[in-house]
């Protein structure tokens, strides 16, 4: 015997309409869902050295000795997914794709790992020594410049600073759609680990860009 199924509007009781061919005929809207119970909100917070938006984001540190981490942390009631990561390494002299900064190539570099509470540490690179290991890291690195200048922004606007910024896109460079998930009430965290000594730089931060899942009450 079989069996019919209608599928309706709870609110109009209007029909879902199926064509001969057996496609289901959807209309497309000019406005998001009205009855989500759940919705994101963009999130936006550098890497610290607490994990938490009011922590340090100075990455100019000695991590020769002791390492020191920099990292977002999972939010203990909203999902977080990290979508986007944005570096600012900056300054003066001489920078090339052979130095980190002006500095020489790092010993040991910066490594950036993924650290879940169930499934443990995913090693994303193992130490990023270089400003050209730092662009190639970052598939989406703005390519400017020409030369020894190349993907080299002029950060002071008179050419005693200079910046690499690399960008990560991670929906792209590990084929995750939603970006990186800090799941709520985890230690879930992504970081950057310093193992080196970093004086002499200008400026040496990073961003975290995504979203946060929000219950609509």
């Amino acid at each position: 015997m079989s069996l019919r199924v209608e599928l309706c509007s709870p609110a109009t009781g209007d029909k879902a309409k199926v064509s001969p061919e057996g496609a289901l005929q959807v209309v497309n809207h000019g406005h998001a869902p009205q009855t989500e119970t759940i919705f994101s909100i963009p999130f936006r917070q550098y890497f610290t050295d607490s994990g938490v938006a009011s922590g340090s984001n100075d990455m100019i540190v000695d991590g020769s000795s002791t390492a020191v981490d920099f990292y977002v942390s999972a939010d203990a009631e909203k999902d977080t997914y990290i979508v986007t990561i944005s570096v600012d390494l900056a300054d003066g002299g001489s920078p090339n794709m052979n130095k980190f900064g002006d500095l020489g190539a790092l010993t040991n570099g910066i490594s950036v790992t993924y650290v879940t509470q169930d499934q443990g540490t995913v090693v994303i690179h193992d130490g990023i020594k270089t400003n050209r290991e730092f662009v190639r890291f970052g598939n989406e690195t703005p390519a400017i410049g020409t030369g020894a200048d190349a993907f080299l922004a002029d950060a002071s606007g008179g050419g005693t600073e200079k910046a690499y910024l690399p960008k990560l896109d991670v929906r792209e460079q590990f084929g995750m759609p939603f970006g990186i998930k800090l799941r709520k009430g985890t230690t879930d965290r992504v970081i950057f680990t310093v193992n080196d000594a970093l004086a002499g730089l200008t400026t040496f931060n990073i961003l975290a860009y995504g979203n946060r899942l929000v219950e609509n009450i």
